[in-house]
């Protein structure tokens, strides 16, 4: 196979997700991809569909939802057809949604090369950033490699998974020492101190032999479930086939599935103003502040001492706050959440018990 080619080039976006760490502005019935959480009057999933144009032809771009979520898809995506919506009848991670998707694009094109990427990040350089995933792409369509794109650290973050990798690179592509699962404060400075780590954004490139060959070796389970359905893929039979077998895969990442275990798995060190956009505190870090360091999203919002804040509320609504520091206030009309800044990793925990006390009405 030789190098890059827009053609041959097709691009995964996960959509299928709830989002619970953006709650109570992230539902169920319409999770935080299908809002304008950055309020630039576009959805982060339209956001990333539109950035992957960049890269290759509309009709090579899939999203993986799960099925509940069809008909948001085409009502953000009006020009995305059925046959690039693959529905997960079942949340499963992220292992067995790569694997449908490989031996779907496998029937597709044998000599299919692709990114598979979550809809819900915020990349800043977007002309950067595809050209990383051309420099990957143009690696995994001549080699047997699977590739992540890795994020340059700025700090030592805790919340995030670390790459370890060589510093020996072949035109910029290294060699994946292991991966490391989100660390403590101590151990994210050794690591920013070391410069041999990167950070995990959960962005991957590879070819559809490369991926699938993978799966065979290191995820027999998945392998032997999925690749039977070949004579569906692609056809008015894919999504019975799907119902019936999909739920029946082990719940596993990729990451776990086969990132740590292949011996041919490369990154790319990347600086393209990446954030993952997981938690209502990395919005506030990245959205535009006034002087108060306040992000205000709501038309009447009168604060008076207020610093450090994000205020999300419906446009139409007066809100008064006065000294608040450090907070969170989102009201969603049938949910007001106003919790500190500093513990809003308390929040998935709250929906959990939420469901228990009040049933899944405000979920």
């Amino acid at each position: 196979m030789s190098g890059f080619n827009r053609n041959n080039t097709y691009v995964a976006i996960m959509a299928g997700g709830i989002g619970s760490r953006f709650w109570p502005g992230s539902r169920v019935a319409r999770p935080k991809q299908f809002l304008d959480i950055l309020g630039v009057g576009k959805s982060l999933i339209q956001l990333t569909y539109e950035r992957f144009l960049k890269l290759c032809p509309k009709e090579n771009i899939l999203i993986v939802t799960n099925g509940l979520y069809k008909d948001l898809v085409k009502e953000h995506l009006p020009d995305i057809t059925d046959n690039q919506i693959l529905c997960e009848p079942s949340r499963n991670n992220t292992a067995p949604c790569v694997a449908y998707t490989s031996f779907k694009l496998k029937s597709l094109n044998p000599d299919a090369n692709f990114v598979i990427a979550p809809s819900d990040h915020i990349i800043l350089k977007e002309d950067a950033f595809i050209d990383y995933l051309k420099q990957g792409l143009d690696f995994t369509a001549q080699n047997d490699a699977l590739v992540t794109l890795g994020i340059k650290p700025s700090r030592p973050d805790t919340g995030y998974g670390y790459i370890n990798y060589h510093s020996e690179n072949d035109n910029g592509i290294h060699k994946v020492v292991q991966f490391r699962e989100k660390p403590d404060l101590e151990t994210a400075k050794t690591f920013l101190e070391s410069g041999d780590y990167l950070w995990n954004a959960g962005i991957f490139l590879w070819n559809v032999n490369s991926i699938t060959k993978a799966f065979q070796k290191h995820a027999s389970e998945i392998y032997d479930i999925l690749s039977v359905g070949h004579e569906h893929y692609n056809t008015a039979s894919e999504q019975t086939f799907i119902d019936k077998k999909y739920p029946t895969t082990p719940s596993i990442s990729i990451d776990y599935a086969i990132m740590e275990k292949a011996d041919n798995v490369y990154t790319i060190p990347s600086e393209f103003g990446w954030s993952d956009l997981g938690t209502w505190a990395s919005l506030h870090a990245e959205a535009p502040k006034d002087d108060k360091g306040n992000v205000i999203n709501g038309q009447n919002v009168l604060a008076y001492d207020t610093s450090n804040c994000l205020v999300r509320v419906p446009a139409d609504k007066l809100v008064v706050l006065k000294d608040m520091d450090d907070y969170i206030v989102i009201d969603e009309e049938d949910v007001l959440l106003i919790y500190p800044k500093s513990k809003e990793q308390e929040i998935k925990a709250i929906t959990k018990e939420i469901k228990e006390k009040k049933g899944e009405v405000f979920l």
